[in-house]
């Protein structure tokens, strides 16, 4: 059984504090390795949800905290050093109550129709130099489509707003970034640890970026196509997905090293699965789907490197991860290992931290790997077979009491836009209903774009009530959007079908039922949401 992973900010900051208490009372090294790990684990959480500056203050400690590691003669360590990592500690801990949105409230009750919570800060500040006003203007009206709230603040501004930020946006006089924007730059970044610093226009050239990264820049962004980019920047920040779990298959015929690899991925937020019989390999990997093989070298009737090349003969397991975990010190073995199908090799006794991390640069590349199959080219969103897929994955983790409620939606009249003002006008249109869409609803709803001109969402804990109040409230700003062409502007609207679970206990019957009432509203003229009888 794993451990219980912490699901929130909040958990793994007591479980930071909680190790480092025990080791500041007792000074031992398994106490310091466990407190390392959840250093390290802090870090990716944050990683995860984009908070850039946290993200430095956590790195900041985890190096600390790797230097200081050493071995059990190392331990405890000196006075001085346990001063200065609580001072780092306390630096981080600061920041990070200072970073949290006033305005966020955890709900047990279902959120109001017009009241849905954000996980982020919806604050956007715009620091820009003067003569930038078109810009600026141009930018922020764009902003507000996507539902931000825009403050603006020139390049040498007195007092910061009190909300939080979401995104700060540095629009600079020229190209050529000056010393007192790179010193503003880092009084902003200092303020803001936990907010996405973007800045517009830079050279194409790396000593620049370099410099702007070092101010606390996090993405640079050319001149060229600027618009397309910071929107998408910002809205990708909004649309964070909770990350399906980690799932890492243990092959090791000992118990006790199972179970320490085990506790410690847990501690990491991943999923385990122990087998001890490289025999019953097959039929795990077909029940359990693991992202990654951790795999011992040296096993009763076959070792590690037979069984990774058995199962590199398989289409299904050719690009599985496997790494290899061993006591084994010989250099010829371990290149020999990887010659013959293994992607790392890690020497027993492991370093937790090095192990994760190892682990999780696999996973995530891996998976990346496999994004082109699930998102949509034109707009990033799921494709229609990964929104199919990811609809009854959601279905399957509603209570039968819950309420899920989806939605198809349809841009009006879009062949005669695409015969009207061309094929590259109508991507246009289709890219920024994606944008509005990832901007108003919320990290966990889903979105996808089913197919041409056409959207599936799933809205879960809303009632078709709520939900059609929400998609009406987009719809309206939808048909308000101006959509430019080398002739002027022109404006689209969609039509939209609801339907709900439990009424509809499956997901075809869902889908079926939302088109249905899709094609109702089409026939009461378009522009307008039905919801299925």
């Amino acid at each position: 059984m794993n451990e219980q992973a912490p699901n929130s900010i909040e958990d793994r900051i007591s479980v930071l504090r909680t190790h480092w208490e025990r080791y500041a009372a007792k000074g031992r090294f398994n106490q310091f390795i466990e407190f390392a790990v959840a250093v390290n684990s802090l870090a990716e959480y944050f990683n995860q949800l984009r908070l850039s500056g946290l993200v430095r203050l956590c790195e900041g400690l985890e190096n600390t905290v790797l230097a200081k590691m050493g071995d059990e003669t190392s331990h405890p360590l000196a006075q001085q050093d346990l001063l200065s990592l609580q001072r780092q500690i306390d630096t981080l801990l600061s920041s990070v109550a200072n970073s949290r949105a006033p305005n966020i409230e955890h709900r047990t009750t279902a959120p109001a129709a017009t009241d849905i919570d954000w996980i982020k800060p919806r604050s956007v500040w715009m620091v820009s130099a003067p003569g930038q006003r078109e810009i600026t203007d141009a930018m922020g009206s764009q902003l507000r489509f996507f539902g931000f709230d825009i403050h603006e603040l020139g390049w040498n501004s007195g007092p910061v707003p009190e909300s939080a930020a979401l995104a700060v946006l540095f629009i600079p006089a020229n190209e050529h970034t000056q010393t007192e924007e790179l010193a503003h730059i880092a009084d902003i970044r200092a303020n803001c640890p936990a907010s996405q610093l973007l800045y517009l226009g830079t050279q194409s050239a790396i000593e620049p970026i370099v410099a702007l990264m070092r101010a606390g820049i996090d993405v640079t962004i050319p001149s060229e196509g600027q618009t397309a980019n910071v929107l998408n920047c910002i809205l990708d920040l909004v649309k964070i997905n909770e990350q399906e779990k980690f799932r890492v298959l243990i092959v090791e015929d000992s118990r006790v090293a199972a179970a320490l690899i085990e506790r410690t991925l847990a501690q990491h937020g991943m999923d385990t699965c122990a087998i001890n019989d490289p025999g019953s390999l097959l039929e795990v990997l077909e029940s359990y789907h693991p992202d990654l093989i951790l795999m011992d070298m040296y096993m009763p009737r076959f070792n590690g490197i037979e069984a990774t090349r058995a199962l590199r003969q398989m289409s299904a397991y050719s690009a599985l991860p496997i790494v290899y975990i061993s006591g084994e010190s010989d250099v010829g073995l371990q290149v020999e290992a990887l010659r013959l199908g293994g992607d790392q090799f890690i020497i027993k006794p492991f370093n937790p931290v090095l192990l994760a991390a190892i682990i999780k640069t696999k996973i995530e590349r891996f998976r990346e790997t496999q994004r082109s199959s699930r998102l949509d080219g034109l707009t990033g969103l799921l494709n229609h077979s990964a929104a199919k897929l990811h609809l009854k994955a959601m279905l399957s983790q509603t209570p039968a009491q819950g309420m899920l409620t989806a939605a198809m939606i349809d841009i009006d009249h879009f062949k005669a836009i695409n015969d009207t003002y061309g094929h590259p006008v109508g991507d246009q249109v289709i890219r920024r209903l994606a944008w509005l869409l990832k901007g108003r609803l919320r990290s966990h709803d889903l979105i996808g774009r089913y197919g041409g001109e056409e959207f599936l969402i799933a809205l879960p804990g809303i009632s078709p009530t709520q939900a059609i109040s929400v998609i009406d409230r987009i719809r309206s700003d939808f048909c308000a959007l101006p959509h430019a062409y080398p002739g002027g502007v022109l404006h689209a609207s969609f039509s939209a079908g609801v339907a709900a679970f439990p009424e509809m206990d499956t997901a075809a019957a869902l889908t079926e039922a939302a088109d249905a009432a899709l094609l109702q509203a089409k026939r009461l003229g378009r522009n307008r949401v039905e919801q299925a009888q």
